[in-house]
């Protein structure tokens, strides 16, 4: 497996865990999705607009949108988990079919970064990826672990795609439309 094959499999794999994580967080009972919790962000709520916000960031880097800071700056958050979902699960099929584009050349092609008063930054795609996706597992710990303190056992997340998480987990990966 090549880097750009692995990256295109983390795109997946960051599918599979955020609708993990989501369906359990739909399951919370009310009041416990914005109840203040102990994390680097106050509540599950505030962590995953946060992961939601810094993906649409880096998503418009990466297509060269030209929105720049104001993506994550002028991020509506949700208020309802579903709504939430919903939002993420369309950024991530946006970063997988960004992924599918990819050309084995693009990794190490630079696309500018609005990094505010610190300028117009420009990084390689390859890096921003690994950024990105490192960056939704930390905060996905984060959920994970707010999650022990409700009503809702934490899904497991670190299975990553292999043969036999594909088998075990073969509805999830059907049902999310996911081609390993």
């Amino acid at each position: 497996m090549n880097l750009l094959d692995h990256l295109r499999r983390m795109a997946g794999n960051n599918l599979w865990s955020n609708d993990r994580l989501y369906r359990a967080v739909l399951s919370l009972q009310p009041g416990e999705f914005e109840a203040d919790r102990t994390s680097f962000f106050p509540s599950i709520k505030a962590t995953l607009n946060h992961i939601l916000a810094v993906d649409l960031l880096y998503l418009d880097f990466l297509e060269e949108g030209g929105v720049g800071a104001s993506a994550y700056d002028d991020f509506v958050h949700f208020d309802a988990a579903q709504e939430l979902y919903a939002a993420q699960l369309a950024a991530d099929r946006r970063l997988i079919a960004f992924c599918d584009r990819l050309s084995a050349t693009d990794l190490d092609r630079r696309v500018v970064t609005d990094r505010r008063e610190d300028g117009m930054i420009p990084e390689r795609i390859g890096d921003i990826l690994a950024h990105v996706f490192l960056h939704d597992i930390h905060h996905r710990g984060q959920v994970h672990a707010m999650l022990s303190g409700t009503s809702v056992k934490p899904p497991q997340l670190d299975e990553f795609l292999l043969d036999y998480d594909l088998k075990l987990r073969a509805k999830e990966v059907e049902r999310l439309g996911l081609e390993i």
